[in-house]
């Protein structure tokens, strides 16, 4: 604000009403109302369009308990607006009039958010975007229509809208990197033909870099900084980012595809204490956040997102923020379900983790929300807050458990079997069988935060210079491998290893009881170039590389071949056991665990400290004139080959090798029919069907 000119008052203005929050437009004008407990005045700014400058500055002038409101005639969609507060001093953070708010309920704004101290320091009005008043009914006129996924034929693919486009060679200039590349058939196309029923975006909702990593000349790129929870990402828009994000997400559902969005309602961007004044803290500090108070009475923020402050998810207007922001998402922009960042945050009442929360009850009971994919990364870093197994159906969780077994057991560690198996059947130590579905594991061997499955088999240690931080963020326990050289090498022998232990990650992942979870790019046989954290990189270290070479493509069709596999089959995605009282249906006749010689596993086999070869039966039960599945699974992670015997069966017939993962291409794997023995490569995994012969 400039101190120096006079603004003009806003003389059409009248008390209007507390409810809705937000800016609600009609034919008349505009009403607009925002929650500020504690403030002694909320001045509504108006801005020029074009140039951003002040045009009108008004109190607004009512007050109904905590609410502010007022209605402006003639305001019409497009306008620009924000607040300023006048509060008493001594406030946690100290606001003055010369900083600029965000409504907690635009549904747009104006530009991204980029932190500029001098700006800020001066008057945050040049830093801030604006807000903008929409009319909703122009972004709700069409019925959203909606793929129907079963649960345990959902396959899902995280993926950044920036990285997935930046480099496609199909995708326009302009659009590339935008909501509108992510639209394009040649990108659909591709997560199409993977097989792929879901793609989680990684945050869409507009954010700001953190003040300390702008300052190194570095940004941030996922976008786990929040600045408004309806507003989506300026950054991804070319001229209208609200209705470019719903082309997206309908072009997905056009093709089958269902889209989740990775939310973050842990923390915003404002941090802790001495952090920027963007809108919460200006408007309603004590009540947005968890606070806590030292035994000399000094007041601080809770810290349970390791980003300066956390959401008090339990404060009455912030749930129903939350939850009006969901259904914000659902109703207008038309996604199917949301995968939440640190979601133990949504659980706490207020700083201990409760899985019957408020929020948690409400999510599950409201009309709106309850049928929607719901994702939880079940951990924050707050006392207790590692929950993975605690929340309740129909909630799936990401399972770290069964990130770190898969990878130290086939990076050949020793005593990991036991654990293995327990995973490869969905986790039922954590999940537990009457309790929830078999699908609520979500199973990763990569996501966002770590290496690429390629760089996983490339890399023993983390390679994060580029992060300027002299190589000690990301995590420093990869269960990764390099296989004689660190990096990228042109020693076919490490190569043709690296590519097998690909083949072996993604085919367990695939065949793995849950819900699998592919990193975008995995089948692209990406790197990172050994950046395990590499969230400040924007830049091709993190955008997907779209040119292949033979290996690539060999890989990129593997990955197709195992996950149509996997959906031509019902046991494959589902196992539903005998004494499992979730569903009454049973589709298992036996699952059979086996020694490379044939006899039975018994349970002092699975302790052996170097037991790394085992296979497993799995019987279908006959289904009306459709011949019962009967699989063979072999896996065999140490360094020799091993000789199986195949189970034996009072049918005639024979196993039918379906996919062996030591062969470099599909093309290479012979089609053989197998009664008694195979001998099973090393650090490889094997899948055989059961062929009956005809009399």
């Amino acid at each position: 604000m400039n101190k120096n000119v006079k603004l003009n008052k806003i003389n059409n203005i009248k008390s209007g009403t507390s409810f809705p929050l937000g800016a609600a437009v009609d034919a008349d004008g505009c009403n607009f109302a925002v929650y500020a407990p504690g403030a002694s005045a909320v001045i509504l700014c108006l801005f020029n369009s074009d140039t951003e400058q002040t045009t009108h500055e008004q109190a607004l002038p009512e007050k109904t308990g905590d609410v502010w409101h007022g209605f402006v005639d003639g305001i019409a969609a497009g306008q620009l607006y924000g607040y300023r507060v006048e509060r008493a001093k001594g406030d946690l953070d100290e606001v003055t009039r010369d900083k600029l708010l965000i409504d907690p309920y635009a549904k747009k704004i104006s530009r991204p958010i980029k932190w500029n101290r001098r700006q800020y320091d001066d008057d945050s009005q040049f830093m801030v975007p604006k807000c903008l008043v929409i009319d909703d009914a122009a972004y709700t006129q069409c019925e959203i229509t909606r793929p129907k996924i079963a649960k345990h034929n959902r396959i899902v693919y995280e993926a950044h809208v920036k990285g997935l486009t930046k480099l496609h060679p199909d995708v326009p200039k302009a659009h590339q990197g935008k909501f509108l590349g992510a639209a394009h058939p040649s990108v659909i196309n591709h997560i199409k033909a993977l097989g792929v029923t879901t793609v989680q975006f990684m945050p869409l909702c507009s954010f700001m870099p953190e003040p300390f990593i702008t300052d190194k000349g570095l940004t941030n790129y996922w976008g786990y900084n929040p600045v408004n929870f309806f507003a989506p990402e300026p950054r991804y828009g070319v001229s209208d980012a609200l209705a470019e994000l719903k082309e997206m997400v309908d072009s997905y559902h056009e093709a089958g595809i269902e889209v989740i969005v990775d939310v973050v309602f842990n923390h915003t961007a404002e941090a802790g204490f001495g952090g920027p004044i963007l809108s919460y803290k200006g408007l309603c500090p004590y009540e947005a956040y968890l606070l806590e108070q030292t035994d000399a009475g000094e007041v601080f923020y809770s810290n349970h997102s390791g980003c300066g402050n956390t959401i008090n998810t339990a404060q009455p207007f912030m749930m129903g923020l939350i939850l009006d922001a969901m259904r914000h998402w659902v109703n207008v922009i038309g996604i199917d379900g949301f995968r939440f960042d640190l979601a133990v945050s949504l659980g706490r009442e207020p700083q201990h983790f409760n899985s019957q929360s408020g929020l948690l009850r409400a999510i599950s009971a409201d009309p709106v929300l309850c049928d929607k994919v719901l994702l939880a990364e079940p951990w924050d870093i707050g006392p207790g807050g590692y929950q993975v197994g605690n929340f309740e159906s129909p909630w799936l969780e990401v399972n770290d458990k069964y990130r770190d077994t898969v990878r130290a057991f086939w990076r050949g560690d020793d005593g990991q079997t036991p654990d293995f198996a327990t995973r490869l059947m969905g986790s039922r130590d954590i999940f537990h069988k009457g309790h929830r579905h078999i699908s609520t594991s979500v199973n990763n061997i990569t996501y966002h935060d770590g290496f690429t499955l390629h760089d996983m088999v490339t890399y023993a240690e983390r390679h994060n210079l580029d992060n300027l931080e002299d190589n000690r963020d990301g995590h420093g326990n990869n269960l990764s491998a390099n296989y004689g050289v660190e990096g990228e090498t042109k020693d076919s022998a490490i190569l043709a290893v690296r590519e097998r232990q690909k083949r072996n990650l993604f085919a367990t992942l695939i065949f793995s009881q849950g819900t699998p979870h592919i990193l975008g790019g995995d089948e692209l046989s990406r790197t990172q170039n050994g950046n395990n954290n590499a969230y400040c990189q924007d830049n091709a270290i993190s955008w997907l590389n779209w040119e292949m070479n033979k290996s690539k493509q060999d890989f990129l069709q593997f990955c197709q071949f195992v996950i149509r596999l996997r959906q031509s089959s019902t046991l494959l995605s589902e196992l539903k056991l005998h004494d499992d009282s979730f569903t009454l249906s049973r589709n298992v006749k036996a699952i059979n665990w086996f020694k490379p010689d044939g006899s039975d596993k018994a349970s002092e086999d699975w302790n052996a400290h170097h037991n790394k070869a085992f296979g497993v039966e799995i019987k279908g039960y006959c289904d009306g004139n459709v011949k019962p599945e009967h699989w063979f699974l072999c896996v065999n992670a140490s360094e020799n080959d091993v000789r199986f015997h195949l189970p034996t069966s009072k049918r005639r017939g024979g196993w039918t090798l379906q996919l062996d993962t030591r062969y470099a291409s599909l093309d290479d794997q012979p089609s053989i029919c197998i009664q008694q023995v195979f001998l099973q490569a090393s650090r490889s995994l094997t899948l055989f069907s059961f062929s009956e012969l005809s009399r």
